[in-house]
This record gives structure tokens, sequence and C-alpha cells, in this order.
């Protein structure tokens, strides 16, 4: 696979409260090849879409893909990945020296700022895992 399109979302209803994260990867053509979605505990918003972000990471490699593109509706954590903005949040700099550790190793990568109506896959795979966990599924 030449190019992957991995997206990404991380929920939180309270900030930090019950957390979830969303995540889509899709092909070259735009076929859905593999989505997950889970609840993570308690968590600020932020630090959600770190989480989702970092799973996805950990899950790329089955797929060798030459390029990996990430996709996210979080301007802090794109731009943050891109090294535009700096870390001020302790809670933060944890998950983004993991993420960052992965996204070396994983090569040629390239963080994608999208609109949300972009990104309505991965969301809505974030909000199901958080709506299943309050009706206790």
């Amino acid at each position: 696979m030449n190019i992957l399109n991995v997206y990404t979302d991380g929920a939180s209803r309270g900030n930090p409260g019950p957390a979830s994260i969303g995540i889509v990867f899709k092909d070259e053509k735009g076929n859905t090849i593999w989505q997950k979605q889970q609840s993570v505990g308690k968590a600020t918003n932020n630090e959600a879409e770190y989480q989702a972000l970092i799973y996805a990471m950990k899950h790329v490699r089955r797929y060798h893909p030459k390029r990996i593109r990430f996709h996210s509706d979080s301007e802090l954590m794109v731009r943050q990945m891109r090294g535009e903005y700096k870390i001020k949040n302790a809670g933060i700099q944890k998950l983004f020296l993991e993420a960052w550790n992965r996204k070396i190793d994983l090569g040629d990568v390239e963080f994608i700022l999208v609109p949300r109506a972009k990104n309505q896959e991965a969301d809505h795979l974030a909000n199901k895992a958080l709506d299943q966990k309050k009706l206790g599924v």
C-alpha cells in the first residue's frame, strides 16, 4: 500500500469526563479497511484526541504503508505534531512525546487538519463508544 489515510477523533463529555476514541483507516481509493471505537476512561478532549492518534499509530504497520496521512479536526494536536504549537500542559506533554516517538518510527508521516465535516466517521465512532458506555453496553 502506498498511502494509508488515518482519521482519528477523541471525545469527552465533561472536561475531564468519560472519554472515547474513534479511528478509521482508508486505503488510497477511500475504502474503509479498518475502524475502531473504544472508551478510554476519564480524560479531557485534548487527551482523548492524542489517545486516538497513539492507538492508531500502534496499528498502522500491519498495512505496510509507504506513507501515512493522519487526518484530525483537532487543531491543537495537529499543530503540535507539526511543531507549530508549543505544549504547555504536562498531561498533554506526556502524550505528545509518546506520539512524537512513534511518528519517528513510522517514517513518511503527514498530519492534516480537516474540518469536522471531513472527519464525521471517526467522530461518529468516538461518540458511539461514549453512548454505549453510558448505556452500559
